[in-house]
């Protein structure tokens, strides 16, 4: 189907005029969203085949069975009602339309209410894309922003439509489908934090990229990978849980990053003694992935590669200032925070010109990162010539007295002495070590990162064609 929609019932009726797509809507949550608009648009009896929408949660529970954490707006219950509603359309339509017919299943969970409830929801489709033909499905997770429920049930609705026609659209690549899936939203209305396409007729939505896409047009404000690569959802994950945070290009990681992170648990344990065990990610900022000035998909998704292999999560954003990275966590836990940074950014941490654009300036800005729940665990800056500490850094006259008073609240800590470490080993040590043949730079980095390096050819390093694949 060719893109030549102009609005949200434009595009639902155009699906609406197509004789070969034919599927359900099941909504939950906020109500016939996304149905209605079909309805609205005619011709809706060439399409529909049944709506649901089940509000009482035992009859929820009873028709697609009941969650183990007890939730009902959750990734568990959304995939349960897509393979329900597809797996009944197949089987009561399959012998009278099945040859001529290419069924999908809608479905949503919606959340709305005032933000103090944090409204969401996940929305998903399964499809084919030809009859009889294999299975694809797209799941969205996304959190609305406006103010009153009307509205935010008004931007569900928009964005379930847009995800229908998007399954039945031919797209050239992942920008357009991104544009695709937002159009007719209002700029901030809808935060999407994460997408996941699987299915063989889906295979250019590479999700990593997908969700890269996401946080590059500012439609997330964050992407979180676990230990195995998947994308995740930031507030699933980080729920009441502490955290600990090292920010750095990583391009690669290296042991002393590693070391960083060793020792920032250390430091965990001692400044927060009765928390629980933290969560430990990578973090890095969308202006770290540019490489010579430009993007590059692949040197991204070898960072990622490499990262994860160390058993870490790793959160891809678009915060350029540590308060705006603690407020964004400070979403999703009020367990304990710390953000590991080496002792060369105490001196850009502490410059009035990082807080120029705020109202209060570096003290409004201070007062946003460190409270008595968060930490900043600095690392010893250390060369061959010096070493710098939190001890021994020295802001400018006029900020010393409030450098002062964190260092003496223990909200910034030494996580180690000069004498009990080694030179810091950067990633750009290592990348220069690699391309003047120096192989030392193989006991610096992590045997998973070197493997990855050596044989697939991480970084296009060396002069013979990367093995990577998107």
């Amino acid at each position: 189907m060719e893109n030549n929609h102009s609005s949200t019932l434009g595009k639902a009726l155009e699906i609406n005029q197509n004789p070969m797509v034919y599927g359900t809507f099941a909504e939950i949550g906020a109500g016939q969203e996304v149905a209605r608009y079909f309805f609205n648009a005619g011709k809706a009896s060439q399409t529909i085949a049944k709506t649901i929408s089940a509000y009482d949660m035992i009859y929820s529970d009873e028709i697609y069975g009941k969650e183990a954490n007890g939730r009902y707006v959750c990734e568990s219950r959304l995939l349960k009602m897509l393979e329900k509603e597809f797996s009944l359309l197949q089987r009561r339509l399959s012998q009278a339309r099945g040859a001529q017919t290419t069924f999908f299943a809608f479905a949503n969970t919606v959340a709305t209410g005032d933000q103090g409830k944090r409204p969401h929801g996940w929305m998903g489709i399964r499809f084919q894309t030809k009859p009889n033909g294999a299975v694809n499905d797209i799941v969205v997770h996304c959190r609305m922003t406006d103010r009153y429920r009307l509205l935010q049930q008004e931007a569900m609705g928009i964005l379930g439509v847009n995800l229908v026609s998007a399954a039945f659209t031919k797209f050239k690549d992942i920008s357009s489908f991104i544009a695709h899936l937002t159009e007719d939203i209002k700029d901030g209305q809808v935060v999407i934090d994460m997408i996941r396409a699987t299915g063989p007729d889906v295979t250019f939505l590479n999700t990593h990229l997908l969700n890269l896409e996401l946080v590059r047009r500012g439609l997330a404000e964050a992407v979180l990978f676990s230990p195995d690569g998947d994308i995740v959802t930031v507030a699933d994950t980080v729920y009441d849980r502490p955290i600990i945070v090292e920010r750095g290009s990583f391009r690669p990681v290296t042991n002393s990053h590693l070391d960083l992170l060793s020792r920032g648990k250390d430091s965990f344990k001692t400044a927060f003694p009765k928390a629980k065990a933290p969560l430990t990610m990578f973090e890095v900022t969308m202006n770290q992935l540019q490489v010579q000035g430009r993007f590059d998909e692949g040197d991204f998704l070898d960072r990622v590669r490499a990262l994860v292999s160390t058993g870490n999560h790793v959160l891809v954003s678009n915060f350029l200032r540590f308060f705006t990275l603690k407020r964004y966590l400070r979403q999703y836990t009020k367990e304990p925070i710390a953000m590991i940074i080496g002792a060369n950014l105490l001196d850009k941490l502490f410059d009035e010109k990082f807080y120029e654009t705020l109202d209060g300036g570096i003290l409004e800005g201070l007062g946003k990162l460190l409270d008595s729940s968060t930490r900043i665990f600095v690392y010893p800056n250390k060369t061959e010539n010096s070493c710098m500490t939190a001890k021994t850094f020295a802001p400018s006259t006029a900020l010393q007295s409030i450098y002062k008073y964190f260092v003496e609240r223990n909200w910034v800590v030494d996580m180690a002495d000069c004498e009990e470490i080694a030179e810091f080993v950067s990633s750009e040590k290592i990348i220069q070590m690699i391309k003047n043949g120096d192989t030392a730079w193989l006991k610096l980095v992590p045997p998973s990162v070197v493997d990855m390096i050596k044989k697939e050819n991480l970084f296009n390093l060396s002069k013979k064609p990367s093995s990577r694949k998107a």
